[in-house]
C-alpha cells in the first residue's frame, strides 16, 4: 500500500500502539480548533521564489507557528488533526455520559473512553492484567513452547501482526493475510520478518556515534521497563542486554527496506511443510491452531526466507531463559501505553522524546481518541462523517479525481518513450482504477468486541483480537474490494496496487487540502496533487509491476521497461542527497516510489487545472484580486500544504526509515523539475529552482 503523508509523524515511522502515539495536534487542549485556509499573501515577498520556493511559501507561516512542546512536527495540517480529534472526542464524551438507550456502537465508544480516561483505576491496576501472562512466560520449560506463547502475544496488542515498509512490528515475526501476488483474486496467509523494538534494522547495525547512543538509551529503557514490572536491578540490567543481543541477531538476518520495495523479492510461495522446514524448532501447527488461522491455499507467502533461517539458528542457540526474557519484554513493551503512569512516562521518554524529539506528552484525552480511532475507527467514523463531510464535498472530490485521471490518460497518449502496446495496457489499468472517497459503503460490525469501563488493557486486547481474527478470516475467501485500510477521520490517502484502488478518507478532504470555499487553482494544487500522487503510484517503480487486475505481472515491453528505468534512475539520483537538518543522507532508492508520485502527481494536477480552466474559457495566466496568476496560486497552494517544521530527532528517524522525502524536498525538488514552474515565476536558467537535468517519468 502506497500512501501520501506518512512521513509526518511517529505513526508514519512504526507502530503507534507499541510506541509513542505522537501525531501532530493542538498546542493546548483548551484551544478552539482552528483550520488553516490557504492565503497566497502569506508568501514572503522579501525572498526569491526561484532560490528556495519552500522557504518563499512557508517561512512566514512556520515562523509564526513554532512546534508546540508536545509535538515533534507542526504544520498547516496540524490544526485539522486537532479539529478532527475534537469531533471524535465529543462523540465519545456524549456516549460515555449516557446511562441508557445507547446503541451498541455508542456503548462501545463510550465505555472505551471511560476506561481510557480512568487514571485512578489504571494506577490501582498496575500490571494486574499482565500478570497471568507474565507468570505463564516464566513457567516455560523449553523453547518448544514458543509457538503458544507467541500466539497469545500476537493476539493481545496492536502491531503484533501488522507489517509496514520496513518490517513487522511483531514479537519475533508477523502473521497476517494479503492478496496473492500472482492471482489477486485470492487471499493467502503472509508471514513477515519482525522481532525488533527499534524502528528498523539500521538502528541496530549502524556504527555512527548517534546510533550507538540510541542503542545505549534503548538498553536503559528496557532496563527501566523491566524494573517497573518487578524485576530486580541486576536482573533487569542483564536482561536488557539479552534483549538487545537477540534483537540485533534478528536485525542482521532481516531483508533491508530497499530490497523489500521490490515485490518480486517478497513473493516467496511456500507450502506449510516448507515453512516448517525453514524453522524446524518452531511448532507452526500449534501457532496456527492457537490463532485459529484457516489453511492457506495454494501456498503461504513468506516475505524473507533468510530471516526465518536465521530465526531457526537463534532458537537453537539461545536457551529458554533468554526467550523468556525476550517474550516478557515484548509483552510489557506492547502493553506499556495502556498501563499506569510510570509505564506510560517511560515509554514516552524513549520512543517520543529520544527518538522523535518531543518535549512533553500529549494530553491524555487526545491519546484516548487516537487509540479509539485505531480500535473502533469505523464506529467513530460514522459520527465524524455526519459532522464533517457533506455530500457536496464528496461530489466535488469525485470531479477532481476524474479530472486528474483524464490528465494521466492524456499524458500516456503523449509520451514518446512508450510503445503503443504498452500504452494500451497502461490505459486499461488506469481505466480500471476504482475511486473510493470519504468512507466505506458499509460500516464495520463491532458487536463481538467486548468493551467495558473496568479495564483499558482488556479493551485494547479485545479490539486487537477482533481485528487479528477479522484479518485472518479473509484467508481462502474472495477478496473484499470494499475494504478500507484507513478510518474516515484519517488525514492521509493511499493507493492499493492489488485492488487497483485509490482511497481518500474524509479526514484529508478538509482545509487546507480540500476547501469548498477556495477556487480551482487552490484545490487542484493541494488535494489535486494528492489525487495525482495516488494515481501515479499505480505506475511508479512498484505499482507498474502490477496489472489492471492487481496481479504481479510484467506487462511492459523490454524496451519500454528499460526506458522507464532510465527515467526512474534520474529520480533516484536527484533524491540521493545529504539532509543537513537530519544529519543523515537520504537513499533515493528507498524514496523512489513516493518521489515519482510527488513529481507525477503535481504535473497531473497542473494538467487537470489547465483543462478545467480551458473548459471555462479561462487561462492559467489569469490574475484575480489577490494579484497572483492561477498557475502561481496552484504552486503556492501545493507548497502551503507542506509547510511543516520537524524536530531534528524525528527528521533523522524519518530519513532513515520512511519511503517519503521530507516536506522541503517534496516541494523544491518537484517544482525544480517543472518548466511550468519556471515560467510561472519567471525563473532564469541556472537558478536553484530550475534543474538543468529535469527528471520526469509522468
Amino acid at each position: 500500500m502506497m500512501n501520501y503523508r506518512r512521513t509526518l509523524v511517529a505513526v508514519l515511522l512504526f507502530s503507534v500502539s507499541a510506541f509513542s502515539q505522537m501525531q501532530p495536534q493542538t498546542k493546548s487542549a483548551e484551544q478552539v480548533p482552528k483550520l488553516e485556509h490557504f492565503d497566497p499573501n502569506l508568501a514572503d515577498h522579501s525572498l526569491d521564489p526561484c532560490q528556495d520556493f519552500y522557504k518563499f511559501a512557508c517561512s512566514k507561516w512556520n515562523a509564526a507557528n513554532p512546534i508546540p512542546p508536545d509535538q515533534v512536527v507542526w504544520g498547516t495540517g496540524s490544526g485539522l488533526r486537532y479539529w478532527n480529534e475534537n469531533i471524535l472526542r465529543e462523540a465519545m464524551v456524549k456516549a460515555a455520559a449516557q446511562t441508557s438507550g445507547r446503541s451498541d456502537y455508542q456503548q462501545k465508544i463510550g465505555d472505551y473512553w471511560a476506561a481510557c480516561m480512568d487514571e485512578p483505576g489504571l494506577e490501582q491496576a498496575g500490571i494486574r492484567d499482565l500478570k497471568p501472562e507474565l507468570d505463564w512466560i516464566n513457567s516455560m520449560m523449553s523453547t518448544t513452547e514458543l509457538a503458544e506463547q507467541l500466539a497469545y502475544i500476537h493476539m493481545s496488542f496492536p502491531g503484533a501482526w501488522e507489517s509496514n515498509d520496513n518490517q513487522s512490528a511483531a514479537a519475533i515475526f508477523g502473521f497476517g493475510q494479503q492478496q496473492d501476488y500472482d492471482d489477486a483474486s485470492k487471499v493467502v496467509a503472509s508471514i513477515d520478518q519482525g522481532g525488533l523494538g527499534l524502528p528498523s534494522r539500521d538502528f541496530y547495525l549502524k556504527d555512527d556515534d548517534k546510533s550507538k547512543e540510541i542503542r545505549e538509551k534503548y538498553t536503559t529503557h528496557i532496563t527501566n521497563m523491566l524494573l517497573l514490572a518487578g524485576e530486580g536491578k541486576a536482573a533487569a540490567l542483564f536482561n536488557a542486554k539479552t534483549v538487545l543481543d537477540m534483537e540485533t541477531a534478528l536485525a542482521k538476518v532481516q531483508m533491508d527496506n530497499v530490497a523489500r520495495r521490490d515485490p518480486k523479492n517478497v513473493n516467496n510461495k511456500m507450502s506449510l511443510t516448507e515453512v516448517q522446514a525453514l524453522t524446524p524448532s518452531f511448532k507452526w501447527n500449534v501457532y496456527l491452531q492457537d490463532i485459529s488461522a484457516p489453511p492457506s491455499s495454494p501456498h503461504y507467502l513468506v516475505s524473507s526466507p533468510d530471516f526465518f533461517k536465521g530465526l531457526e539458528t537463534l532458537i537453537q542457540q539461545r536457551p529458554v531463559a533468554d526467550w523468556k526474557v525476550y517474550l516478557r519484554w515484548h509483552l510489557i513493551h506492547g502493553a506499556a501505553p495502556y498501563l499506569s503512569k510510570a509505564f506510560v512516562d517511560e515509554n514516552w521518554d524513549f520512543y517520543s522524546k529520544t527518538l522523535l524529539g518531543a518535549r512533553q506528552q500529549t494530553p491524555r484525552w487526545r491519546r484516548c481518541v487516537r487509540v479509539a480511532d485505531r480500535d473502533l475507527g469505523m464506529a467513530l467514523g460514522q459520527a465524524y462523517v455526519d459532522v464533517a463531510f457533506p455530500p457536496s464535498s464528496k461530489e466535488r472530490t469525485l470531479t477532481l479525481v476524474k479530472d486528474v485521471e483524464h490528465a494521466l490518460d492524456q499524458d500516456i497518449t503523449a509520451v514518446e518513450w512508450m510503445q503503443p502496446v504498452t500504452k494500451e495496457q497502461a490505459k486499461a489499468k488506469l481505466h480500471a482504477i476504482e475511486d473510493k472517497i470519504g468512507y466505506p459503503n458499509q460500516w464495520r460490525d463491532y458487536s463481538s468486541v467486548k468493551v467495558s469501563r473496568t479495564s483499558y488493557v482488556s479493551n485494547v486486547q479485545s479490539a486487537t483480537a477482533f481485528e487479528f481474527r477479522r484479518q485472518l478470516d479473509k484467508i481462502g475467501k474472495p477478496v473484499d474490494r470494499s475494504e478500507w485500510a484507513m478510518t474516515p477521520p484519517t488525514i492521509d490517502a493511499y493507493y492499493n496496487p492489488q485492488l487497483n484502488t485509490i482511497n481518500f478518507p474524509a479526514g484529508i478532504l478538509q482545509p487546507p487540502y480540500f476547501d469548498p470555499k477556495q477556487d480551482d487553482a487552490v484545490n487542484y494544487g493541494a488535494i489535486g496533487m494528492v489525487i495525482g500522487h495516488e494515481i501515479t503510484h499505480g505506475f511508479d517503480d512498484q505499482g507498474r509491476k502490477f496489472d489492471a487486475q492487481g496481479n504481479l505481472r510484467d506487462w511492459w515491453t523490454a524496451e519500454d521497461g528499460k526506458a522507464y528505468d532510465q527515467r526512474d534512475q534520474c529520480i533516484v539520483d536527484e533524491y540521493s542527497q545529504e539532509i543537513p537538518e537530519a544529519g543523515v543522507k537520504q537513499d533515493g532508492h528507498l524514496t523512489a516510489g513516493e518521489d515519482t508520485a510527488d513529481n507525477g502527481g503535481l504535473r497531473l494536477a497542473y494538467m487537470a487545472l489547465a483543462n478545467k480552466l480551458q473548459s471555462q474559457n479561462k487561462s492559467l495566466d489569469d490574475k484575480d484580486d489577490s494579484g497572483w496568476t492561477q498557475k502561481q496560486k496552484f504552486f503556492l497552494a501545493y507548497a502551503y500544504s507542506w509547510c511543516d517544521s520537524f524536530r531534528p530527532e524525528v527528521a533523522r528517524t524519518a530519513v532513515m526509515t520512511n519511503p517519503h522525502s521530507l516536506p522541503k524536498y517534496r516541494v523544491n525538488n518537484v517544482v525544480s523539475n517543472m518548466p511550468e514552474f519556471q515560467k510561472a515565476f519567471s525563473c532564469k536558467a541556472g537558478a536553484p529552482m530550475v534543474h538543468a537535468n529535469q527528471c520526469r517519468v509522468w
